[in-house]
């Protein structure tokens, strides 16, 4: 337990700008949470490391030349020129004839060269997408224990309000008659 008072601690201080002794029961309840999940999911390294290697930037290159209409344009533009070049051009003495045996196995080494250098780059994606989501839960978290501040002083003022209209209420009413007694027989 004393590990989350620890957590709840930094993150009072670092979230809310604040003391743990001036959180409410729901914003404790609420960084108790967070002080779980994070330690939940904390691994040993970093998720998101800002120097890339040489080979992670052209793991994103790769991979956003790849899913791009210009690579989509160019291979096509490529396979219909293998098929151009061995079919009518080269005819009898082309060095793929029709079924493109080796066209095939150029495509496959491509494909099995491809196919993990995008999955690096979505596997580092989707961790900057974890930091950016942890970013945003802690904007909201800011939010609303802005909102709740919001209330309660919303709440204070009403009442303020409520209680300063029912003092001049009482003082622009004129006050009862009082009854006469009835005469003494």
């Amino acid at each position: 337990m004393t590990q989350d008072n620890k957590h709840i601690r930094y993150l009072a201080e670092h979230l809310l700008h604040t003391g743990v002794n001036d959180l409410t029961d729901r914003e404790r309840h609420a960084l108790l949470r967070i002080a779980r999940k994070l330690q939940a999911n904390r691994s040993d390294q970093p998720l998101h490391d800002p120097g890339l290697t040489f080979g992670e930037r052209l793991a994103d290159r790769v991979a956003e030349f790849g899913g791009s209409w210009t690579f989509i344009t160019l291979f096509g533009a490529f396979l219909f020129g293998w098929a151009l070049v061995n079919t009518e051009i080269l005819g009898a003495r082309a060095f793929d004839p029709y079924p493109y045996v080796f066209l095939n196995l150029v495509l496959s080494m491509l494909a099995a060269i491809q196919a993990p250098i995008i999955m690096m780059s979505q596997n580092r994606q989707a961790a900057r997408d974890r930091m950016t989501m942890l970013r945003d839960f802690e904007v909201n978290l800011k939010a609303d224990a802005s909102i709740d501040e919001l209330h309660r002083r919303l709440d204070h003022l009403t009442w303020q309000v409520l209680s300063d209209l029912d003092a001049i209420r009482r003082t622009l009413r004129p006050a009862p008659p009082e009854e006469e007694a009835p005469p003494l027989q």
